[in-house]
């Protein structure tokens, strides 16, 4: 099977736009699904900043996801999110409520706020402005909205490389598909998933160091940090089945970053499915999941580090 394109955008219904802010090395990036889509949501980050993640827990109300938004800016980027909600309800987007339309826009966030500019953060401007940006064309990766300021390998004595947006894809013959965009900014280095060996990360003398050994020293003081992202799946999946593919989907960012889900780490993924495919268990989407968080978490640092993955 022959797709249009290998990141999240290749599912039907799925938008993703970037809002950029080079100069103070921040922005936000979108996902928009305006015909909703089955939301689940884990954070397994000790240091997380959210919003909407409680309503799309199994047993809440609410089903569907009408977006999410992944912004630098640490809780001050929070903000965005406002901009997505104002741009849907433009467009009678959102669970119904009467004589409105109320959208529901998960988001997380990355602390970039020591790079570049720390008192520029994302806004309902910006949030706004990446709706516009949004298509169907494949994802642009790299230092691009949300990973504009994002680093990885943080602790003190270690310069950190550049992070980034990352995403792909894997199908099945079936029809089945599977997808993730993730925001890289970690305090571990990003390694490949099947060898260890590391791609980018903390350096020292311009050498990549072990920040997993570093950090068993106890005078070291890491950084801060988060990788956050979106899976998402043609598939039918209950708001439980959605929910539990993200947790599985965490084990892709495991394979990748080393070390994961520290204290300084604020580790959340997303789920969207749109419902289109039958007849794939929740076991195979959730193991295609951990694959292209892994993959995209790679995807996102390659292009600094001089490496083919």
């Amino acid at each position: 099977m022959t797709m249009p394109n290998s990141t999240l955008t290749v599912i039907d219904g799925i938008q993703v736009g970037h809002a950029t802010d080079l100069d103070a090395r921040t922005g936000c990036t979108v996902i928009l699904c305006p015909d909703g889509a089955t939301a689940g949501v884990d954070v397994r980050g000790a240091a997380p900043g959210t919003r909407e993640t409680e309503s799309i827990r199994p047993g809440r109300l609410i089903q569907k996801a009408h977006a999410v938004l992944l912004t630098g800016g640490s809780a001050f980027g929070l903000d965005a999110a406002g901009g997505v909600v104002q741009f849907l309800e433009e467009r009678d987007v959102g669970f119904p409520a009467g004589s409105v339309h109320v959208p529901i826009v998960p988001a997380a966030v990355i602390f970039d706020l020591h790079v570049g500019d720390a008192h520029v953060r994302p806004d309902r401007q910006m949030g706004y402005q990446a709706c516009l940006e949004a298509s169907s064309d494949p994802v642009e990766m790299g230092v691009v909205g949300a990973g504009t300021g994002a680093t990885v390998g943080k602790v003190h004595g270690v310069t950190p490389s550049p992070g980034g947006v990352g995403s792909a894809c894997k199908y099945l013959e079936n029809g089945l598909i599977v997808a993730a965009l993730m925001v890289v900014n970690a305090l571990g280095n990003v390694v490949h998933p099947d060898t260890g060996e590391i791609v980018s990360g903390g350096k020292i003398d311009n050498s990549f160091v072990d920040i997993t050994e570093r950090l068993l020293d106890a005078s070291v003081v890491p950084g801060t940090n988060t990788t956050i992202g979106v899976v998402a799946t043609n598939a039918v999946l209950s708001v439980t089945e959605a929910t539990r593919v993200a947790e599985m989907a965490h084990d892709g960012m495991a394979r990748a970053i080393r070390p994961s889900h520290t204290m300084f780490d604020g580790d959340t993924l997303f789920t969207l499915a749109t419902g289109e495919h039958t007849g794939s268990s929740v076991n195979t989407i959730g193991i295609l999941a951990a694959e292209v968080v892994a993959e995209s978490i790679v995807a996102a640092v390659i292009s600094f580090s001089g490496q083919d993955h």
